[in-house]
């Protein structure tokens, strides 16, 4: 009987980013969210207050991906419904004020990866996976420093942290986008 090493290998293969924590670029990153309203029509939405951190070691087993969400940053284009998804009706940020996440695997090869991990909404802390497509890095002409762009995409249920209202008005899935850049260390050369 032979042993399948190809995860190990993967594992330990050598990752096309310097190894170190590479800092989120906010001005070029953002948390999107979809929800249907009423069964027929989506809701778009996003967060403006976001931090997130990339710490990369030497094989995919060393990669940490790290993100804390201000959930009163819930911007959907409409200063009304915003309140009130922001009251204790929905999200209640008094009591859920962050969503957090924190990744406990990432497998993948080129383009495309996956990442798994713990998402926090409140005292409610569920596993979720998403599918990531990782963009490449580039020196910033603005900057100077090398920047990597990845993009995630995922989904979660509200039921599933205790957000039930609405049913039947709300959809119970929320799917997930991240686009995200990452800017590389100080001192790191590619």
């Amino acid at each position: 009987m032979t042993q399948d090493t190809s995860s190990n290998t993967l594992a330990a293969a050598p990752l096309p980013l310097v190894s170190g924590d590479w800092e989120l670029d906010p001005l070029h990153s953002a948390v999107n969210f979809t929800i249907r309203h009423l069964g027929i029509a989506k809701v778009r939405g996003r967060f403006t207050d976001v931090e997130a951190g990339l710490h990369v070691g030497g094989t995919l087993d060393d990669v940490r991906v790290t993100a804390r969400v201000a959930l009163a940053s819930l911007d959907t284009g409409n200063s009304d419904r915003d309140a009130h998804t922001r009251s204790a009706d929905l999200l209640d940020v008094e009591k859920r004020p962050t969503m957090t996440f924190r990744s406990s695997h990432v497998a993948g090869t080129g383009d495309d990866w996956t990442m798994e991990g713990d998402l926090t909404i409140g005292d409610v802390t569920r596993p979720v996976r998403f599918a990531v497509e990782f963009g490449g890095v580039v020196d910033s002409p603005v900057d100077g420093r090398r920047h990597a762009g990845f993009e995630a995409t995922g989904e979660i249920r509200r039921s599933d942290f205790g957000m039930d209202f609405g049913a039947g008005f709300l959809g119970d899935v929320v799917k997930i986008q991240l686009d995200m850049q990452f800017i590389e260390p100080q001192g790191q050369v590619g």
